[in-house]
């Protein structure tokens, strides 16, 4: 009865041949049942004994530094295969050589396993230097290699624009790079960003991030899309092979010859790749590139404020100096009457001569206009209006032609501007036509997910309240009580477990599967003793464990 029971729990009360199944494969209802935590601590002793004290050759990878508990957690890896480790607090502390990232090292520790995330590791004790490894080493050649052409040369390098209008970015557009990046120069000073998104890890990536940089710098000045004035390279921080795209000659030699100057932010501080070489300039983080590409909008403005104040000031005292000027070369000029005095007489002197100049002066006029009025006829003065209205017919002439002109070109080009003006009516009443045609079929689409998600969701929630009532009921006491026993309760409603528990004339209540009944015992009955406690046994090990509800009582 009790493996029936186990049988029909395991199976969540669905299977009406869960008695069938058991018969037919005893072997698997009598093997014994373990949890994660057990088969964990298993498997954990198992390698722990086998693997106590284990020497490993392998290259750092992921390396850090020191956990902000003290603890380090890397990897070791080969060409085909890597393992985690970890060295704690106290044995890095006494370690005379540190770890590196990309250094081969011979490792000294031993295997246990880590039961959070389902893993083996390597608790290491001591390390030793095993030489470079194999990337650190291909990554040390390529850099004499582009270093002899000059690609890192600090001549080479340009100087980044004080306030760029726009900013051009090369990063992966899902990573969190791109949002600290564009959250730090919301606040120091917003610009223009354009994003080129590329893959920044994995095959193709250094391909993508070099076509990105060319494609910036191939932009035209005035185009359509402006042309970036500072380039971003970022990436998040990673191990070497997460970073090994940007050690790539096609990614170093393109952000060598970008004219646009160029910041590279690839890793943490820590990490070092070929592009910081070749870049205009290196930034630590992410984060740190974006400061480098613009000020503080803030700081710009006091520092323009106590410019304002200064250049004032300065005016200010350049006034009251030109002012003291002014009065000491006052008191150092003579009196207004000694600078008069001669001018004053020259005046009395001009003017006693004025009368004779005007007497001479309108005779001389008077011999001018006397040889012109004999000059001056009838006949000069019609050539001359003769002249006059030819030269006015030709400008009304050459006045009305200019006008058809201007009439016939404006109206030929008022023409075109209809007809582009009614294209371009047609073709954009054309695109919001296929674009409310795209939305209303993707609201469709969504509509339609939406209801069988809802439907999935409704049948699932459907099935659990199943699964739990007939868990339920599967669990009652109700149902020992339909096999024939009765539970036993006192006057305060209590379970009664034993006869000695009952003293003379007690009132009792007797439950079946069919009602209650209330009861009296014997007047002649012994009063009930008390019952000294007994110690918990201990229960063998069950293959499986049933819990019982709480406020399930015991039958007697």
């Amino acid at each position: 009865m009790p493996e029936l029971g186990r049988v029909d729990l395991a199976h969540g009360g669905k299977n009406p041949d869960s008695i069938v199944q058991m018969t037919a494969a005893p072997n698997l209802v009598n093997a014994p049942e373990f949890t994660v935590s057990e088969l964990s601590s298993a498997l954990k002793r198992t390698v722990e004994d086998r693997f106590g004290h284990v020497r490993v050759r392998g290259e750092i990878s992921g390396f850090r530094g020191p956990h902000s508990s003290g603890h380090c957690y890397f990897a070791l890896k080969d060409e085909s295969a890597k393992i985690e480790a970890v060295i704690w607090k106290f044995a890095h502390a006494r370690m005379r050589f540190k770890p590196q990232e990309g250094l081969e090292v011979i490792a000294t520790g031993k295997l246990t396993t880590y039961p959070n995330s389902s893993k083996y590791q390597i608790v290491i004790d001591s390390l030793e230097p095993a030489g470079v490894g194999a990337l650190m080493a291909l990554m040390e050649e390529r850099k004499k290699k582009l270093a002899a052409e000059g690609l890192f040369d600090e001549a080479r390098k340009q100087l980044l624009p004080w306030l760029p209008e726009v900013i051009g970015v090369v990063t992966s557009p899902t990573g969190a790079v791109i949002r600290d990046i564009l959250h730090r120069l919301e606040d120091r000073f917003p610009r223009r960003v354009l994003v080129w998104p590329v893959k920044v890890q994995g095959d193709g990536s250094a391909e993508q991030v070099a076509a990105a940089i060319r494609g910036f710098n191939a932009l035209p000045e005035g185009g359509r899309i402006p042309r970036p004035e500072l380039l971003i390279v970022a990436r998040g921080g990673g191990s070497l092979e997460d970073l090994w795209s940007f050690n790539e000659e096609i990614v170093v030699r393109a952000a060598a010859d970008s004219h646009i100057p160029l910041i590279s932010a690839v890793g943490h501080e820590t990490d070092i790749t070929l592009i910081d070489f070749a870049a205009d300039k290196r930034a630590p983080t992410p984060t740190a590139a974006a400061e480098m590409a613009v000020p503080v909008r803030s700081e710009l403005f006091v520092e323009v404020a106590a410019l304002a104040r200064r250049t004032m000031v300065c005016w200010q005292r350049g006034q009251e100096a030109r002012r003291n000027e002014l009065r000491a070369a006052a008191r150092a000029l003579p009196a207004a009457s000694e600078l008069l005095a001669i001018p004053r007489q020259r005046l009395d002197y001009l003017a006693s001569a004025l009368p004779r100049g005007l007497k001479a002066n309108t005779h001389a006029h008077f011999r001018r206009f006397a040889a012109s009025s004999a000059r001056l006829t009838i006949g000069v003065l019609r050539g001359q209006v003769a002249h006059a209205r030819q030269r006015l017919t030709v400008s009304g002439e050459r006045i009305t032609l200019s006008a058809r002109a201007l009439l016939h070109r404006r109206r030929e080009r008022f023409a075109g501007l209809e007809i582009r003006l009614q294209a371009s009516r047609l073709a954009n009443a054309k695109a919001q036509r296929n674009a409310i045609a795209r939305d209303l079929e993707r609201t469709h689409r969504l509509a339609e997910r939406a209801r069988r998600a809802l439907l999935t969701t409704l049948q699932r929630l459907e099935a659990r309240v199943t699964h739990r009532g007939q868990l339920l009921a599967a669990l009652s006491y109700r149902g020992v009580l339909e096999r024939g026993f009765a539970l036993v309760r006192d006057e305060r409603g209590h379970s009664v477990h034993a006869a000695a528990d009952i003293g003379p004339s007690a009132s009792l209540s007797i439950e079946f599967a069919d009602g209650r009944v209330a009861v009296t015992t014997d007047a002649d009955r012994p009063p009930a003793s008390p019952r000294k406690p007994q110690a918990p046994r201990e229960k063998p090990a069950a293959p499986k464990r049933v819990v019982k509800p709480v406020d399930q009582g015991s039958l007697f």
